[in-house]
């Protein structure tokens, strides 16, 4: 159903309300201090934000859609606490407490906490906010350029800490519930078919693509409800409901009035993320992100099978962008503005083909001693290979501390490295080589790889899954590595100068990888990369220099 104005209160509508929202005077002392800013509005399709200079104020529309209904005082009480209890599980610092607007005698009073209401009774619920700088919206972060490695890897970890701590739920998710959302967002680009946005024949081939990847994935989207994947998660995870918040990264504004869009796949979660880093046009970082997010959830084996499924994930959340964008076009009064979103809903539309695209997974080996730059280049390289977003990378150091039960920054005790320690590690590495490969997705080895049945065991590796194999032995000189390893902080390998000594003695045998010097720096790596790898290995995606 269209969306339509509600009651406010009994026997009025929200226009009160909202008055008394934007009139600095009715704000508590608690909240903003005579001489603060102005309230500034925005209004959204189903709530008013009210921002002062220090807090905010959130009311729900009384409005019903076909997949919310915010018509009465009580519904909104509901999602309002909803709405607290879920955002206060990654931001508990900008989300704190519900508000409530009442009535008190011929007027009403603005309440910044609901227990305050005693008997008045109560017009309206609101959530009351922290304020953020705007510009810490990792939106505005990403295009601005300040989207660091260390902020992409704390959102990974947030992102996985809250995929962790939610109890698998199996009545919700599954093929019933994604196949609603792939309808309805293929009937709302439809219902754009003669507004010009977009083009005919491309809609009609990313729709073929579309549907074709959706029956493919069925069996795979139940597999991962039975096995525990779908849990209650954030629901709209783009780059505009991430912030920074006292520097550090916080998730916001998750979804809160209709499970079936939150009670989902946990990798269909991230891939809004991924598709919007994507989208941004920083590849590396949606690569990165993916990554330590799998790093991350470690102790959740069968998460590398599910990576089958991420094209799909990755293009049904373009189809949704691509469906919003054409009804923001559809209604701009300024033609600039029409030609504006109509060229995001087609960016969005072609990239969702390019998800659906097929590409080989492959399986890239890199050596050698510590201080070599492994990792490094490993990270380079992943955005580059095989399909959207890149490479999984695997890291011996990373899957020996996992193996420990230790996080990646601690320091193993020395029986972590005992004989019999690094084959098992080896092994688990090749077991999640193997988990990723067979789910189409191209993978990164990165481990010292010393011993040649080491190099051995990765090419019988690939030759067992059918996809090509590619060793690289990476070289530096002596005093390069001694000044990397003494420059290492909180790093995820314990390697020193005492280890690399030992490395130094080893006899690595016959060596038929490619021997690619690292002492110039990661760009001369690369280029050196490029000169030795297989024709068509390396693709450099948009964004991406």
């Amino acid at each position: 159903m269209a969306g339509r104005d509600g009651d406010g209160a009994p026997g009025g509508r929200q226009d009160e309300s909202f008055a008394t929202l934007a009139d600095p005077a009715a704000w508590p002392p608690a909240l903003e201090q005579p001489g603060d800013a102005p309230i500034r509005r925005v209004d959204t399709h189903a709530a008013a934000v009210f921002l002062g200079k220090r807090h905010v104020l959130k009311i729900k529309r009384a409005v019903r859609f076909s997949f919310l209904d915010f018509t009465t005082v009580d519904r909104r009480r509901a999602v309002c606490e909803a709405e607290l209890r879920l955002n206060r599980r990654t931001a508990p610092e900008i989300y704190l407490r519900t508000g409530a607007i009442v009535r008190r005698g011929d007027g009403l009073a603005l309440l910044d906490d609901a227990a305050d209401a005693g008997g008045h009774p109560v017009v309206d619920w609101l959530v009351v906010m922290r304020r953020f700088d705007e510009d810490g919206l990792l939106a505005d972060v990403a295009k601005s350029g300040r989207l660091t490695d260390s902020i992409c890897d704390e959102v990974a970890r947030q992102v996985a800490a809250l995929h962790r701590a939610e109890a698998p739920r199996r009545d919700l998710g599954g093929v019933p519930a994604l196949q609603r959302t792939l309808e309805g967002a293929l009937g709302e680009i439809h219902a754009h078919d003669d507004d010009g946005i977009l083009d005919a024949e491309r809609v009609a081939a990313a729709e073929e693509a579309l549907r074709a990847a959706f029956e493919a994935a069925r069996d795979g989207i139940e597999a991962r409800r039975r096995d525990g994947f779908v849990r209650h998660v954030h629901g709209d995870l783009h780059l505009g409901n991430i912030c920074l918040f006292g520097g550090q990264p916080r998730l916001f504004d998750c979804i809160e009035f209709n499970e079936e869009f939150a009670v989902i796949d946990i990798l269909y979660d991230l891939a809004f993320l991924l598709m919007d880093l994507w989208h941004a046009g920083r590849p590396a970082q949606a690569n990165r992100v993916l990554n330590f997010w799998l790093e991350d959830l470690h102790d959740m084996p069968a998460r590398l099978d599910g990576l089958s499924l991420l094209p799909l994930y990755l293009a049904l959340r373009a189809a949704i962008r691509t469906h919003v964008h054409c009804s923001m076009a559809a209604v701009q009064q300024d033609a600039a503005a029409a030609r504006s979103q109509a060229e995001t809903a087609q960016a969005y539309l072609a990239e969702l083909t390019a998800f659906l695209a097929p590409a080989q997974p492959v399986l890239l080996g890199i050596g050698g001693l510590s201080g070599t730059g492994k990792s490094t280049l490993a990270r380079r390289l992943a955005p580059m290979l095989g399909r959207i977003p890149g490479a999984v990378v695997l890291r011996s150091d990373a899957i020996r501390k996992a193996m420990w039960g230790v996080s990646p920054t601690e320091k193993l005790p020395t029986e972590a490295y005992a004989a019999g320690q690094s084959e098992a590690v080896y092994a688990e590495l090749r077991r999640q080589a193997a988990a990723a490969l067979q789910a189409g997705q191209a993978v990164i080895a990165d481990a010292v790889h010393a011993r040649p049945e080491e190099r051995a065991a990765l090419a019988d590796l690939a030759r067992e899954c059918g996809v090509p194999f590619h060793g690289l032995w990476l070289d530096a000189p002596d005093p390069e590595l001694e000044a990397r390893l003494a420059a290492r902080h909180g790093d995820v390998s314990d390697a020193d100068s005492a280890v690399l000594q030992r490395q130094r003695a080893y006899d690595i045998g016959p060596l038929d990888w490619s021997r690619v010097a690292t002492g110039g720096g990661i760009d001369a790596t690369v280029a050196a990369v490029r000169d030795v790898m297989p024709g068509g290995w390396l693709r450099v995606p948009p964004g991406m220099a």
